[in-house]
């Protein structure tokens, strides 16, 4: 409570602090450590060192953390669920597209900014979901972290049943409609190079050693589902679900 309280009314971070209460509801011990987290490796305003000082590491740690909590999350909810479903809801959830709209709904844009001499993208918001999971990891340990979770982010940011019947997994669609097919479906990366400091990914499609789409992004996967999206309507393929 002490360092709680210096963080948010005396420390030269305290306007952070707010910031963090403000939008996680609370107040971190380790401020650092969660300033940290919203530190994406394209930005540097001349305020913090540049080189490893990212939020790639805490990233890591992240994705695995809240793999783990989603997983059991899905089995506890789910009991008589088979293990391809919960693959697939936990693969919905865990994935770019989702991450993003969570950072979004939680408002960590309004901090990111802070630290941001350009324009935010959506992946720098997943990126810095997941970074934030693996600082809360460090912090509280795993109960906590998988409490908060649940309670402040699966049941109050999200619609688990909408996602339930949501399928928007355009690669995954592509794939199975090649396979009943009998076609042959390949990605390929045709370049990567620098965009407002950030690496961006340049993807196509090919059909049968045709290429049919392209498209690009900051994130490799997510360009194979832009593309993989294009190439759906290209072949004029409905949602295999029919949904």
């Amino acid at each position: 409570m002490i360092r709680q309280f210096y963080n948010y009314y005396i420390s030269p971070e305290k306007e952070l602090a707010r910031k963090i209460k403000s939008v996680l509801g609370f107040i971190p011990d380790n401020l650092r450590l969660f300033k940290l987290a919203f530190f994406h490796k394209s930005m540097n305003n001349g305020e913090m060192p540049v080189g490893n000082y990212n939020n790639e590491r805490l990233e890591y740690l992240g994705d695995a953390v809240l793999s783990t909590i989603v997983a059991e999350y899905l089995y506890k909810k789910y009991p008589g669920k088979a293990e391809g479903f919960l693959t697939k809801m936990r693969s919905k959830i865990v994935k770019r597209k989702t991450l993003n709209t969570v950072a979004e709904r939680m408002g960590l844009d309004i901090i990111l900014t802070r630290y941001s001499q350009g324009k935010l993208s959506k992946s720098m918001l997943g990126n810095a979901f997941e970074a934030l999971v693996g600082a809360l990891y460090i912090e509280y340990g795993y109960d906590r972290t998988r409490d908060y979770i649940i309670s402040r982010v699966l049941m109050r940011l999200l619609d688990i049943h909408e996602l339930e019947n949501n399928d928007d997994n355009y690669k995954s669609q592509l794939l199975e409609w090649s396979q009943k097919e009998g076609k042959h479906i390949s990605y390929r990366l045709l370049s990567k190079f620098k965009h407002d400091k950030r690496d961006r990914f340049k993807v196509a499609v090919f059909l049968d050693g045709k290429e049919i789409s392209v498209a690009e992004d900051y994130n490799k996967k997510s360009a194979e589902q832009i593309a993989s999206s294009i190439a759906l309507k290209a072949l004029d393929i409905q949602n295999l679900n029919g949904d």
